[in-house]
């Protein structure tokens, strides 16, 4: 892959990854042109990661959250390489700073495989919420009263009092739905899991294609993207969360199953 365009994307607030984006600048700048969001030596800074067009490669520097938001900022077929730099454990990085440039030689020889990753997006009232790599989860505003839920999937519909539901990808199966019992997936599947949050009577996690689903709340409602972003739906208002039509893209330097099990220690 020629790397002629390329963006280090650091973790908001972290000295260690703004220094890893400047190192790496500096070692890519004699042979690409280098884009930051945050400062760094030897790239361009932008504004926003939505203002970076046209790349070859982003290399996300900084935990799960980092790669989350690098996703949603980049909404094309970008290759992202994730590395884990101050991450906790790091489940959707490739390496370590240790390992990035002979990650670089091999990625600029092609030895390399990209891994195409489901993602979902909520809409309401004309509204469309931003793509998630992980989870949508609808959640009722008043902590005080339980909501009613009603869930529509193909020709099945079923209502019940919750706190909420989570509907996630299988890259994001090993996250908050898995906190909750939920399965965990092989990352390659084109599904989705809905799981209930604190259903009042016992409400097993579905698994289900990854086709519209449809979300109705007796009461107000906050739609959480990825655990970062939060927006609103008015209560009666109809939920769609539905496959993104475009999906996150991660370069990966071996072809390997079970990435995610593994770093969960499966």
């Amino acid at each position: 892959m020629e790397l002629g365009r390329v963006a280090v994307i650091s973790k908001v607030g972290s000295p260690e990854a703004e220094n890893a984006a400047s190192e790496i600048a500096t070692y890519l700048k004699d042979t690409s042109k280098v884009y930051s969001v945050s400062p760094a030596k030897g790239a361009e800074q932008v504004e926003q990661i939505s203002d970076l067009e046209d790349l070859d490669l982003a290399i996300a520097l900084g935990g799960d959250g980092t790669t989350l938001r690098v996703f949603r900022g980049l909404d094309d077929r970008t290759p992202v390489l994730a590395v884990n730099v101050g991450g906790n454990r790091g489940i959707l990085s490739e390496i370590t700073m240790d390992g990035l440039r002979d990650a670089i030689s091999q990625i600029s020889s092609g030895r390399f495989v990209t891994d195409k990753r489901t993602r979902v997006a909520a809409s309401c009232a004309g509204t469309e919420f931003p793509p998630a790599l992980n989870e949508i989860y609808v959640g009722r505003t008043n902590l005080t009263r339980t909501a009613q839920m009603e869930i529509k999937f193909r020709d099945d519909t079923i209502t019940q009092k919750m706190d909420g539901l989570i509907v996630s990808t299988p890259s994001g199966s090993t996250g908050h739905s898995f906190s909750l019992g939920g399965p965990v997936l092989h990352e390659s599947l084109d599904v989705l899991i809905i799981t209930p949050v604190a259903p009042v009577y016992r409400l097993a996690p579905v698994v289900v294609p990854d086709e519209v689903i449809q979300v109705t709340c007796s009461h107000d409602c906050s739609i959480v993207t990825d655990a970062q972003v939060v927006g609103a739906a008015p209560r009666g208002e109809p939920i769609t969360i539905k496959r993104h039509g475009v999906p996150a893209v991660f370069v990966r330097l071996e072809r390997r199953g079970l990435r995610q099990m593994s770093r969960l220690g499966f």
